[in-house]
């Protein structure tokens, strides 16, 4: 199976905005294929889980998961049943009502961006997850959208994908 970064877009957004694109480009160049389905089809964090499991992804090593916002949380609860190389979260929806569970960020390598003026989701709870994993944490001056940070995303996307490689990022 071909290594494959999917990534999880957020409540209000779809499969193809603007930081996705930016991602998917990043991930394309060095070589993985790209999935970014669409989970429009419900509000419901839970059923946006159970898609994801259900996608036929490659499990362990040759996948890279990639979340924003509830996007995010989806790919943090889905980690521990996919067992990824790496796990990419910008701004996670955990530790909010209504997104039960204590993710168990067990893959290979984690990275977790949020913005220290996110109006929806407390940078402290990016703190306790990091915190409770070892996870790379890289918190900026950046709203919960985290559209002033793309250069940044798109740096720390593709450090975690050298690291999946085990090659050094070119």
């Amino acid at each position: 199976m071909v290594a494959t970064v999917c990534f999880a877009h957020g409540m209000e957004s779809g499969p193809w905005g603007r930081k996705i694109t930016a991602l998917a480009a990043v991930a394309r160049a060095r070589g993985w294929a790209v999935e970014s389905p669409d989970f429009r089809f419900s509000r419901d964090p839970q059923a946006r889980i159970a898609h994801l499991l259900q996608l036929g992804l490659p499990v362990g090593r040759e996948l890279v998961l990639v979340g924003s916002s509830m996007g995010g949380y989806v790919c943090a609860m889905a980690c521990e049943r996919l067992q990824p190389g790496g796990l990419l979260l910008m701004a996670p929806a955990v530790y909010l009502p209504g997104y039960p569970g204590e993710p168990r960020l067990t893959a290979g390598h984690c990275a977790i961006v949020h913005g220290w003026r996110d109006e929806l989701i407390p940078p402290g709870h990016a703190w306790r997850l990091a915190e409770a994993h070892r996870a790379e944490l890289h918190l900026l001056d950046d709203d919960h959208g985290l559209a002033a940070s793309l250069p940044v995303l798109e740096t720390v996307l593709a450090r975690l994908l050298a690291a999946c490689e085990d090659r050094p990022e070119s």
